[in-house]
C-alpha cells in the first residue's frame, strides 16, 4: 500500500476515534448529571412491579452491595439511552461523506425514525407490557408463596424487555434498508407475509416472558410495523440501481 493510499485511511481512523470519544464524553456527562437521581430512577423503573405487589410485600436485595450498585447500573443504561440521538448524529457525520446527495436525503429520515421507534418500543414495554405481565405473574402465584423480587434480577429482566421491544420496533427501518440495498423487495415481502407472521410469533415466544400476554403484545406491534415498513419501502429505490445510473452518467460524460 502506497503512502498516498494510507493517508485517507488514517484520516478516517482519526475521525472515527474523535467521534467515538465524543459519544463517550456525552454518555459520561449525562451519567454525571443523573447520578444524584439514581434511586429515583430505579423507583420509576420498578414502579410497575411495586404497584402490583401484595400488601406487605417489597423488593429485596440479596447482595450487600446491590442497593448501591444496581441503581447506578440502571442510571448508566439510562444515560446511554438518552445519548442515542447524539450517538446517531455522530454516526451520521461519519458516513454522510460516503453517500450521494439523494442518499443523504433518504438516510437522514431513517436515522431520526429509528431513534423515535426505539423510544416508542421502550415506552410500549413500560406502559403496556409491564403492567399486564406483572399482574399475570403475581396473581397466578400460589397463595402460600411470598413475592419478594431481588432488585438486581428485576433490573436484568426489565432491561432485557426494554432492549427486545426497542429493537423490535426498528422493523420498519430494517425492512426499508433491506429493500434499499437490494436484498429483497416489498413485493417479495408481501408474498411471504404468512410465513413472516408465523416467524414473528415464534420469535416472540422465545424472547418474552412465558406468558401469552407478553408474546401477543410483542408479536402484534411487529406485524403492524412490518406492514408499515413494506409500505414505505416502496418509496426507496434500490441503491444498486442508483449506483448503476451514476456509472452510466459518468461513462456518457466521458464519451462526450
Amino acid at each position: 500500500m502506497t503512502e498516498d493510499a494510507t493517508q485517507p485511511l488514517i484520516g478516517h481512523l482519526i475521525e472515527l476515534r474523535t467521534r467515538l470519544l465524543r459519544c463517550i464524553i456525552c454518555i459520561l456527562l449525562v451519567l454525571i448529571c443523573l447520578l444524584y437521581f439514581s434511586n429515583d430512577i430505579y423507583h420509576i423503573v420498578a414502579n410497575p412491579l411495586i404497584s402490583q405487589l401484595p400488601q406487605g410485600s417489597s423488593m429485596i436485595a440479596t447482595d450487600i452491595a446491590a442497593p448501591f450498585f444496581t441503581p447506578i447500573k440502571l442510571t448508566a443504561i439510562v444515560a446511554i439511552f438518552i445519548s442515542i440521538p447524539y450517538v446517531l448524529y455522530q454516526v451520521w457525520g461519519f458516513i454522510a461523506p460516503a453517500l450521494y446527495q439523494h442518499e443523504k436525503r433518504l438516510v437522514m429520515p431513517l436515522i431520526v425514525s429509528s431513534t423515535v421507534l426505539f423510544y416508542m418500543g421502550i415506552a410500549f414495554a413500560y406502559f403496556v407490557v409491564f403492567p399486564l405481565a406483572f399482574y399475570f405473574f403475581i396473581h397466578t402465584a400460589p397463595v402460600d408463596v411470598a413475592i419478594n423480587t431481588d432488585i438486581t434480577k428485576y433490573l436484568d429482566f426489565v432491561m432485557t424487555l426494554f432492549i427486545v421491544f426497542g429493537f423490535a420496533f426498528e422493523v420498519p427501518v430494517a425492512i426499508i434498508l433491506l429493500c434499499w440495498t437490494g436484498v429483497t423487495t416489498p413485493k417479495n415481502l408481501r408474498k411471504k407475509r404468512p410465513y413472516i407472521i408465523v416467524g414473528v410469533f415464534a420469535v416472540a415466544m422465545f424472547v418474552t416472558p412465558p406468558d401469552v400476554f407478553s408474546q401477543i403484545l410483542l408479536a402484534i406491534p411487529i406485524c403492524l410495523l412490518f406492514e408499515i415498513g413494506t409500505f414505505f419501502a416502496r418509496f426507496y429505490r434500490p441503491r444498486t440501481a442508483d449506483i448503476k445510473d451514476n456509472e452510466d452518467d459518468s461513462e456518457s460524460n466521458k464519451t462526450e
